[in-house]
Formats: structure tokens, C-alpha cells, sequence
């Protein structure tokens, strides 16, 4: 694939996925230009007279995500104090509700709703009506319908385990309590709760004096308000529950031993009735039905009578199939036995955020991802590219969009004057943009298949297209001939095409003009519909509207490598760049992809290429995404790329994507290495303690030495100990 000049790798803020496009299109007499990433933007290359080139958007600055690192925001208000095990939900327009909560300085309970407003961060303490709850900690509250809060259970101030369910109606302050009807579920604390398919299930916790571990699973009937019977599924509390992909997640937490987990255990809901009809050996061993009358403008204190206490007998196992995964090692995996953890799920995929505490530094945090159809971990940021020090983190909850988290936390500010320091207070909040890491969304991700390997050696070769994008990719690429109705032809560079600055050390001129050849070989046409590039292509829709040379030859020459050229048109026929056997299955396309979203300002395309080609990194193509991330400012990609490269270096060096780079690219990727790296013989490693026993051991290594050796660290799980190829990088 030919080299982008340095020139052409910048950007506006014009061309931001977070700023509308706002310059006016250029307008030429006679003729047209297309954007060209193989040329310098002062270049004009010449073609015959049925196309031409046309430089991109202005250029006036980087991409506003370059170096991007979440800022921490002051918030004002009604500040709550760090209460523990208190219910904190992100619930639409941009609002934080925290309910409930266990002062440990006063030994208070609280059942006060609390509103943070995130655009103007400031707390506010609601006034709530109806049939409100008494106090309690431990508890869930989940978001319905956008402005509902379902809470369940909990623990109150006479250490009873409730059962209950109270609903708080967001627009109006005010709570309900619905009439319940079937097998109440043992009180419980610390447990998990997940709403699908209107149903509210409800897993684990802790019940009783003496804090038995739960292992139930049962769920509540959000239509009927009927509670199903209850079955055994895994025995934890202070886990995190998710549905996704049909099937009931479930992550962390402690087990019977009191101990961290390290297993993932999912259920598939296919196998789980429509609703579990209680039996009459059901209806025995259960309390009849009861709720706490409704106090109007009063604190209803509950007490044991809410507390449903099911006799001993053996549960039946949870209908469907249940599997569990045990991570027990490696680079990536989390690690779960020190520090402060938040899980959440956002777009497909598990996070797992380790913040400072009293005992992990800031460099000791990150922010990793499960990647759930492949059921494999992957490191997206380094706690220095996060935290900054002085701060302490007791809440994280992530917007239903699943593109941003949002931690609550305190100031460590020892030199705040006594009385008001800000380190019992949860005054402090940072916002997280998920997407500045590759994640896609909750509604990107719903819709595009896993883009792991292991899809794409599936017989189809492709995820499941549906609706208009299956119909479409039905008439991608067929003549006219053949009925399509196509009416426009785009053509590419062949992809055996080598630009004559990728071969020489010296780059064209930026101020000499390059001229491309008419004899240089073109690919075959590529058959498409004016009208959909029109609707999909904002770049084309402004060129055609100028009625440029293109409007009138019916055809346009895109100087790009037929196969690039190919899937991206593909997406914009399908909406997806899955893997296809035809089209886009190999990762190098989405690369140049990627130059082709950056130049054309297509946010969406840009977001999928970036998570796609972070899943996909491996040591064949790592040396090109570092090259193509770094020449469209993608920072985080580039910056995982070469770790990879440094991590894997003695096999990196020797593949035909790191021999294809520049020259210029070759001296900046050597770069990458500290100053203080040296390179010695693979066999050499196992005696500095690389891969033995030295490696992770109480001696501190050196400042210089410490962000290469953790990105060999993070990345050992592709090397093999017995594959160890030529030279390594410490």
C-alpha cells in the first residue's frame, strides 16, 4: 500500500468526529478534485479529463482526540459524603441519581435521593414522595423505561435483609410500590440485578446474621409484577450482572471463601420459561406475598416482616445451558486481588477498571476490556493516561449509551482547611469518554458482529447482515446489465500499484507538483448507485451537488488500492466493515480504511475501523496499523500498535508489513524504543529474569526501563516460550 505523505496526515478541527463539518465545499470551473492520501495536498495530479483530485477540508490543527486524558470536574452543591454500598445510576439527560448508603464515620443509614446534573455538576438533594422507602445500603436500583428506578432489597439499619421492590418515577419524584404477586425471593444485600426482556432478575448476595453467601437466581415479572421460582446458578455478592448476546452475564465479586473471583459465568436465556410458574411445592416453602402498605409523606421503616425466608431445601439448577470461564493468568487479565476494581458493561465487551488506592499506585492502574465473543482481555490504557494522583475513587457508573463512564470520587488534599476537606465527600468527577478507547457504544455493537478472527474462519466468511443492509449488499458491485440499476462507476489504484515515494528515501517535493501517469494501471470498475453514495457519502453528495466533472462522466477514480476502495464502498452499501471473504477480510484494508475516514470526515467509520483494528492487532499487521494510526492522529491506536511492536519485536521486524514502511516510518517506530532499551539474544532473557522469575519481583526496575518492560509484559500472551524468534527489545 502506498505511503501517505506527512503532509496529508493532518487534521482540522473541521474533520473531528466531535465537530460538525462547517467549511464550504471548494467550487472549480471545468473540473473536479478528489482527495488524494498518496500525494502531498500541494501536489495536482493530472488524469484523464474524466477525473480529478480534490484536496480535503482545511487543515488548521490536530485531531481534539490526540493525547486524550479524562479531566477530573469539581462538583458543587448538596455534596454527599462516600457513603458505602449505596445504589449511584446514570439515568438520561445527562443525570446521576445516588439513593440510600451507609455512613461509616456516623454509622448512619440513609434512604435520601440525591441528583447529580452533569452539565452543571451540582448536587441537589431531591424532595421524593409517595410511598417512600425505608433506609438501606446494599441495595439495586435499576433504570426502566428511561425514567423509572427499580430498587430491590438491601440491608437496613436493624442489619434486616429486605426483599422488597419500591419504584421511584424520575419526572416526578415520587415512589410506588407495586402489588407482588408469586414466591418472594430471600432478603438479600450486595446482590446483582439486570432488567431484559422485561424482566428484573436477581442474583447472589449476602442474607441472614451470619452473611450466608447467596447462590439463587430468579427474576421478576416487570409485566405481571409476578416473581418466577427461584433456581441455583453461582454462589457471590458484590458482583456486576449484564445480558448480552442472549445470555445472562455475570463477573467479580466474592465467593463463599471470601475471596475474589476470577471466573465468568453465563447463562443462556433461550432455555429460561416465559414466565417460571410457581408449583405447589414453590408456594410451600415460600411467604405469601406482602409489601409494606404505602406511608404517603412519611419514612417507611422496614423491618423483618419484608424478609422472606425460604426453608433449605435444594434448589433446581437455572434452566439453560450455563458455562464458566477461570482466568488464571496472563498480561492482560486483571489483576483482582489488589486495588480498588469497577466492572461495568459497555459495547460487547467487559471493562475492568483498577483506580489508585492506599496500596496501587497510579502506574500500577488501567483500564482493560473482555472482549466476549472471544472471551479474551486486552489492556486500552495505563493508569497514568487516566488518573491523576491525589485522588481517591468510590463510584463508576456508565451512560446507557455505553460511549462514557463517570467516576465519583474525593480530593486527597491534605492542605484544605480542617473541617472542609473534600476526602469524605464525593465532590470530585471524572468523565471517561469510552469511545476515545475504541468502544463502539451499546448501539454500534448491538449490530455489528464480533470483528475477532475467529469469526472470520467461519464458513460464511461474514456476520450476519440484516435488513436494507442485506438488500443492498445484494446489488453492490453488479453492472447494469445484470438489472442492478447501477448508474456510476468508481475506480482505484490496482492493488499492485507502488507509489513512487514509498520506494525511495527521499519524499516528493511538497512544493513540486506530482503528476500520475494516464498510463498508470487502473482497476477494474466498481458498479455502484449514485444515489446511495449520495445518502452515505457527504463528500460525494458535495462534489455531485457542484455537478463537477464526476456529474457528468458518470464515473470518479478514487487514488486509493482497489481493495480499500472496495470495502469501503461495501460499508456503504451494509453499514458494516465485518469480515467478509470478498470484502474487507483482510485487517490491512480496514487500515487503509481508516486514512479514507479520516480524510472524508466520517466519525462512525473512523470509530469502527479503530476498534476493529485494536481487536485484530497481531504481529503481521501491527507495524502498518502503527503506521496508518499515527498518520490520521489516532494516539491510542498508535499507541498500543507499538507497544506490540516493542513487545514483539523480533518477529514484528521480520514481516512484510514492517519491511513495506518508509523509511521515515522505520526510523520513527526505532524511535518508540527507550532511550535506555538494548537489545540482547532471545536466550538471554530467561537469565535477566524476563520471562523468569525476576520478572514481576519486589525489585523496582528502572524509571527508563519500566514503560518497555510493561509493554512486554502486556503483551506475553502471543509469545510462546518456546517460539521466542531471533531478538527481543528489554
Amino acid at each position: 500500500m502506498a505511503r501517505l505523505s506527512s503532509t496529508t496526515a493532518r487534521n482540522s478541527n473541521a474533520s473531528s468526529p466531535f465537530s460538525p463539518f462547517h467549511a464550504d465545499p471548494p467550487r472549480w470551473t471545468g473540473s473536479s478534485r478528489t482527495p488524494n492520501p498518496m500525494t502531498p495536498l500541494s501536489s495536482t495530479l493530472q488524469r484523464p479529463a474524466s477525473t480529478f483530485l480534490m484536496p480535503p477540508s482545511p487543515s488548521d490543527g490536530r485531531r481534539s482526540g490526540a493525547d486524550y486524558r479524562p479531566s477530573i470536574r469539581k462538583a458543587q452543591g448538596h455534596v454527599p459524603a462516600c457513603l458505602v454500598n449505596a445504589s449511584v445510576t446514570y439515568c438520561n439527560n445527562d443525570q446521576i441519581y445516588a439513593f440510600g448508603g451507609f455512613d461509616q464515620y456516623t454509622d448512619e443509614v440513609y434512604n435520601h435521593v440525591l441528583r447529580l446534573n452533569l452539565s452543571t455538576l451540582r448536587w441537589e438533594l431531591v424532595d421524593n414522595y409517595g410511598d417512600i422507602p425505608g433506609v438501606r445500603m446494599g441495595h439495586t436500583a435499576t433504570l426502566y423505561q428511561g425514567d423509572k428506578l427499580i430498587v430491590f432489597g438491601g440491608e437496613n439499619e436493624h442489619r434486616d435483609h429486605l426483599s422488597d421492590v419500591v419504584i421511584l418515577d424520575i419526572s416526578t419524584s415520587t415512589w410506588t410500590q407495586p402489588e407482588i404477586h408469586g414466591p418472594i425471593p430471600r432478603g438479600r444485600a450486595r446482590h446483582a440485578a439486570v432488567i431484559h426482556d422485561e424482566k428484573l432478575f436477581i442474583m447472589g448476595g449476602v442474607t441472614g446474621e451470619n452473611n450466608v453467601i447467596l447462590d439463587d437466581l430468579s427474576y421478576l415479572d416487570l409485566k405481571t409484577w409476578t416473581w418466577s421460582r427461584t433456581w441455583r446458578f453461582t454462589a457471590r455478592f458484590d458482583h456486576i450482572a449484564w445480558v448480552w448476546g442472549g445470555r445472562l452475564w455475570i463477573f467479580g465479586g466474592l465467593d463463599p471463601d471470601m475471596e475474589r473471583t476470577t471466573d465468568i459465568w453465563w447463562l443462556d436465556l433461550k432455555g429460561i420459561p416465559s414466565l417460571g410458574t410457581a408449583t405447589s411445592q414453590d408456594a410451600i416453602f415460600s411467604s405469601p406475598p406482602q409489601q409494606l402498605s404505602g406511608r404517603s409523606g412519611s419514612y417507611a421503616a422496614n423491618s423483618g416482616s419484608v424478609q422472606v425466608r425460604n426453608g433449605n431445601r435444594r434448589k433446581p439448577i437455572a434452566p439453560g445451558a450455563i458455562s464458566c470461564l477461570r482466568f488464571k493468568s496472563g498480561p492482560h487479565v486483571p489483576a483482582l486481588f489488589s486495588g480498588t476494581h469497577f466492572q461495568a458493561y459497555a459495547s460487547g465487551v467487559l471493562l475492568d477498571l483498577i483506580t489508585p488506592s492506599e496500596t496501587v499506585r497510579t502506574y500500577e492502574c488501567n483500564l482493560s476490556s473482555l472482549d466476549l465473543d472471544a472471551l479474551r482481555w486486552q489492556r486500552l490504557a495505563d493508569g497514568q493516561e487516566i488518573f491523576k494522583p491525589g485522588f481517591r475513587w468510590h463510584y463508576c457508573t456508565v451512560n446507557a449509551d455505553g460511549t462514557k463512564a463517570w467516576l465519583l470520587g474525593s480530593s486527597l488534599d491534605t492542605g484544605a482547611t480542617p473541617g472542609n476537606s473534600d476526602e469524605n465527600n464525593m465532590s470530585e468527577v471524572l468523565c471517561i469518554d469510552l469511545e476515545r478507547y475504541g468502544l463502539l457504544g451499546n448501539e454500534l455493537s448491538a449490530f455489528s458482529p464480533s470483528q475477532s478472527r475467529t469469526s472470520l474462519s467461519e464458513p460464511t466468511g461474514m456476520g450476519p447482515l440484516s435488513g436494507l443492509g442485506a438488500d443492498l449488499s445484494a446489488a453492490f458491485d453488479q453492472p447494469p446489465e445484470s438489472g442492478s440499476g447501477a448508474d456510476f462507476i468508481i475506480t482505484a489504484n490496482s492493488d499492485d500499484h507502488v507509489d513512487s515515494d514509498d520506494e525511495g528515501d527521499t519524499p516528493t517535493s511538497q512544493s513540486e507538483p506530482a503528476f500520475l501517469s494516464p498510463n498508470t494501471p487502473t482497476s477494474p470498475p466498481i458498479h455502484v448507485h449514485r444515489i446511495i453514495l449520495q445518502l452515505r457519502w457527504p463528500h460525494f453528495k458535495r462534489l455531485y451537488s457542484a455537478q463537477m466533472a464526476e456529474y457528468h462522466a458518470n464515473r470518479m477514480h478514487i487514488p486509493e488500492p482497489y481493495s480499500v476502495v472496495r470495502a469501503f464502498i461495501y460499508y456503504l452499501y451494509t453499514d458494516s466493515i465485518a469480515g467478509h471473504l470478498e470484502f474487507c477480510s483482510d485487517i490491512i484494508d480496514v487500515a487503509g480504511m481508516l486514512v479514507m475516514a479520516n480524510m472524508y470526515d466520517m466519525p462512525k467509520l473512523r470509530l469502527l475501523c479503530v476498534n476493529r483494528l485494536s481487536r485484530e492487532l497481531d504481529v503481521e499487521n501491527a507495524a502498518i496499523i502503527w503506521e496508518r494510526a499515527g498518520r490520521t492522529n489516532e494516539e491510542w491506536l498508535m499507541r498500543r500498535a507499538a507497544q506490540f511492536c516493542l513487545a514483539n519485536w523480533g518477529r514484528v521486524v521480520r514481516t512484510d508489513g514492517f519491511k513495506s514502511l518508509s523509511r521515515q516510518s522505520l526510523i520513527d517506530l526505532c524511535e518508540v524504543v527507550d532511550t535506555e532499551g538494548r537489545i540482547i539474544a532471545g536466550p538471554e532473557l530467561e537469565m535477566v529474569g524476563a520471562f523468569g522469575e525476576g520478572y514481576g519481583s519486589n525489585k523496582d526496575p528502572k524509571p527508563s526501563q519500566m514503560a518497555l518492560s510493561g509493554a512486554i509484559a502486556d503483551n506475553m500472551e502471543d509469545i510462546d516460550g518456546d517460539d521466542i524468534d531471533g531478538m527481543d527489545i528489554i
